[in-house]
Parts: C-alpha cells; structure tokens; sequence
C-alpha cells in the first residue's frame, strides 16, 4: 500500500474573499484609548466608594452593604489595574533587554 503525495499548497483553491463592508469596517477602538477608559472607570469606581464612605460616616447612609459594596469593587479594580501596570513594566523591560 503506498501513501499518496501530498498536494503542493500552491495548488490548493484559495478561498473567496468577501469585500469590506460598512458593518465589517467599524474602526476598533485603540490601546490608548482602551487604557484612558479603564482609568476613567476606575476612578468612577473610586470616587462612588469615598462618597459613600463620607455618607456611612456621617450617617446619611442607612444601608452600610452599599459602601463595602462600593469599596471591594474599587479595591478589586485597583489591584487588576496594578498587576496590568506590572505586567506591561515587566514586558517593557523584557524588550528592552532584547539584543539587536
């Protein structure tokens, strides 16, 4: 029993192409941008647990849930948002170290 040859990729059909269209041509949102936005987030997320902080300490917040509520979602927002910091410091610096 013998294998039969491989067909050389050369001769394979290539695939159509569809043209771009108004629906597959939505500009994607950039890095920086995507950076810029999370940071504003999380200052949202900070700003909504020091306000609620002042209420709970001040009394005008009856349901004291709402600020552990609030705090948990800004720490949890801060340590992603430092260990992405590390993580894009540690690959800049991998590259850095790259020999040309």
């Amino acid at each position: 029993m013998t294998i039969p040859p491989i067909a050389p990729i050369a001769s394979l059909p290539t695939p159509p192409v569809a043209a771009p269209t108004a629906a597959t041509a939505v500009a994607k949102p950039d890095f920086g941008s995507m950076v810029a936005n999370g940071l504003e987030q999380l200052q949202s997320l900070q700003s909504t647990s020091d306000n609620l902080a002042v209420k709970a300490s001040t009394g005008d917040l009856t349901d004291i849930h709402y600020y552990m509520i609030a705090a948990n979602e800004a720490s949890v927002a801060t340590s992603l948002t430092v260990a992405l910091r590390n993580k894009a410091v540690a690959a800049f610096t991998e590259i850095m170290r790259m020999q040309m």
